[in-house]
């Protein structure tokens, strides 16, 4: 019992140095953390794209999807593919590439950063889409989102309506280490409650490039992979266990970090 006393406050001690401005209250963290439990889908997950960096976790509930949009081009480009291979139209945006990693005939890539404002090589998410799809039918809409950070200020921006658009919603999450602090946490959670009014949570998936920073129960890793799905498409609320799920993969040779036990309903 000291032992653990101790351990505690040394990791009171270390998070305090590191967030001088105060620590966010651990309930509230918790709180936000029970809210993004990953439900179980009506669907089975499939894997879209490779295994490791690049390939993510998807309810197979793809059909009748339109478009893809896909903010933030890497080094592999074959989920878009096989989006694109599904008969969807596929966009891409990334001011920091001169394109795609792989050519394809459904691609349409434009060099601009997807941001809160437009301004300069910035354009909103909004804008993309309605430039993008002018006169397209209304559909559903997918959106596979690695923006480096930037995801937050995006989701802020973005007009609730249009993200009821998105059926499906994959995005990369950073600097999640900085929840514990309570500037940080403002407008992260902002961002996560906003999400939470139209979608689920129904995966995450820890990226093991960084470990983990833990205070008592609760353990973050500074980048995670969220799989959302739009709330009209769930069947009840039946909480997910089965973590790791067997089509996850390490995004790098560093050693595997499972999900940490308080980030899903383990009980």
């Amino acid at each position: 019992m000291k032992q653990t006393i101790l351990r505690q406050s040394i990791q009171l001690f270390a998070l305090a140095r590191m967030f001088p401005t105060n620590l966010t209250p651990l309930e509230r963290l918790r709180s936000l953390i029970r809210q993004l439990h990953p439900l179980a889908p009506p669907t089975p997950l499939i894997r879209i794209g490779p295994p490791g960096d690049g390939g993510y976790l998807v309810p197979d509930d793809l059909d009748g999807i339109v478009a893809c949009f896909s903010p933030g081009v890497g080094p592999i480009s074959a989920f878009e593919r096989e989006c694109a291979e599904r008969g969807m139209r596929v966009f891409l945006a990334d001011a920091s590439v001169e394109g795609p990693a792989t050519p394809h005939p459904a691609f349409q890539f434009r060099k601009v950063f997807i941001g809160a404002i437009n301004a300069d090589q910035f354009i909103t998410l909004e804008d993309w889409v309605h430039q993008s799809l002018p006169d397209a039918p209304a559909g559903d809409l997918l959106l596979q989102m690695d923006i480096e950070g930037s995801e937050y200020e995006v989701l802020l921006a973005t007009p609730p309506a249009l993200l009821n658009r998105f059926r499906i919603i994959v995005a990369e999450f950073h600097h999640l280490d900085q929840l514990f602090n309570k500037w940080f946490f403002h407008t992260a959670a902002r961002a996560f409650e906003k999400l939470l009014h139209t979608h689920a949570c129904v995966h995450i998936h820890p990226n093991n490039q960084r470990g983990l920073v833990q205070l008592g129960d609760i353990a973050i890793l500074p980048t995670m992979e969220f799989t959302f799905l739009r709330r009209d498409r769930l069947h009840g609320e039946r909480f997910r266990r089965d973590f790791p799920h067997p089509l996850d993969s390490d995004n790098t040779g560093r050693g595997n970090i499972p999900l940490p036990a308080c980030w899903y309903r383990n009980a």
